[in-house]
């Protein structure tokens, strides 16, 4: 059939084209079984675009981003870019892509599969089970408010500022999404701030509230950020949804990351808001980062570069099945006792990122018979 599902991969640096290449191992498995045809391209960001173009991300690079269906990102950074000028490091085309695209809602999934249930830091009956969703303002907030900057004093001594801003529209429509989001969950949501503190707190509680009368299937709440954290160590299993500001849920998601066990097994979304012809654009990655260390010697998990693929599969293109029979395949590995070095266990058989990919489409294969 014709390829009309167009993808853009930037695998970035790092483990980043390692994992990129085993959902390309999918997409053929995709092709061949399922007659599923995309149009796959493949372009630089981060640091070896920087190599290449002495920026991060291009015009020409960012163009097509804007161009495709989705995006799917591998990681970017490590110590070979830490003196490159901050306009131009490698984790400012990442920020550059999310900005331009517009990319509003981070969508930050922390799920524990039973077969890695011990592998969590904490005891196993706090998390086992735990299927929670971080939907996190991606666009405004601090990261990206004026002015901002570092200046000398005339004494000698500097003051450094970042400025936290936040619009009614921005709050509105994040926390919308979260709660349609949760319409197919639990029907909570969590709206997560410092209205005690801060007159952005006071504002995205204001809003968040507005936003819950249009939803009254939806149970909303309320809580500031720090209980929030404290909770999620606590008692993680009482959170369905949580909506918050872009630092917040900067903090918070990668918390709720390591409740899982391992950074290298969770995956995530960045959506914009769907056009006139009800077209989105989104960029999925997982959060594990380049993991240097590693690079090339075919030890990364790529297991969340899977599943974010899993979640466009089911986000950018309504193939919702597809999403179950890649995410199925990916739990039965797992209890199959297949492991990367970062979620091996005493008695599990270790497997390199190839033979982990190569495990996940001969699962496949079995679902699919």
């Amino acid at each position: 059939m014709p390829a009309n599902k167009k993808l853009l991969m930037l695998p970035g640096d790092g483990i980043g084209p390692e994992v990129m290449a085993e959902v390309k191992r999918v997409i053929g498995w995709m092709d061949k079984r399922r007659h599923v045809s995309f149009d796959v391209a493949d372009d630089l960001v981060g640091g070896c675009a920087y190599d290449k173009h002495g920026t991060s991300l291009t015009d020409n690079t960012l163009a097509r981003a804007m161009g495709v269906d989705a995006v799917l990102f591998g990681a970017v950074g490590g110590p070979k870019w830490d003196k490159v000028e901050r306009q131009h490091r490698p984790e400012a085309g990442l920020l550059k892509l999310r900005k331009e695209m517009d990319l509003f809602a981070n969508l930050r999934p922390a799920t524990v599969f039973p077969a890695l249930a011990d592998a969590s830091s904490l005891k196993k009956e706090l998390v086992s089970g735990l299927d929670m969703l971080i939907v996190r303002e991606l666009t405004g907030g601090v990261y990206f408010g004026q002015p901002r900057g570092i200046e000398t004093l005339k004494d000698g001594s500097k003051r450094a500022v970042d400025t936290q801003v936040y619009t009614t529209g921005e709050i509105d429509r994040v926390c919308r999404a979260a709660c349609e989001l949760a319409r197919k969950r639990g029907r909570r949501v969590t709206s997560v701030d410092k209205a005690n503190v801060m007159e952005t707190g006071v504002l995205w509680r204001e809003v968040a509230t507005a936003v819950g009368r249009d939803f009254p299937d939806i149970q909303l709440s309320h809580m500031y950020a720090d209980n929030c954290a404290m909770q999620l160590v606590r008692n993680p299993k009482q959170f369905d949804v949580i909506v918050t500001d872009n630092l917040f849920g900067d903090v918070l998601s990668d918390c709720a990351a390591m409740l899982t066990g391992s950074l290298g097994m969770l995956p995530s979304a960045s959506l914009g808001a769907p056009d006139a012809g009800g077209r989105r654009r989104a960029l999925y990655e997982p959060v594990h980062g380049t993991a240097p260390d590693i690079a090339g010697k075919k030890l990364a998990n790529p297991l969340a570069m899977l599943m974010s693929f899993a979640m466009c599969l089911r986000y950018s293109f309504d193939m919702s099945e597809d999403a179950d029979l890649v995410e199925t395949a990916v739990r039965n590995v797992l209890d199959n006792g297949l492991r990367t070095a970062d979620i091996m266990q005493p008695g599990k058989k270790k497997v390199s990122t190839t033979e982990m990919g190569e495990a996940v489409t001969k699962e496949l294969d079995r679902l699919a018979a």
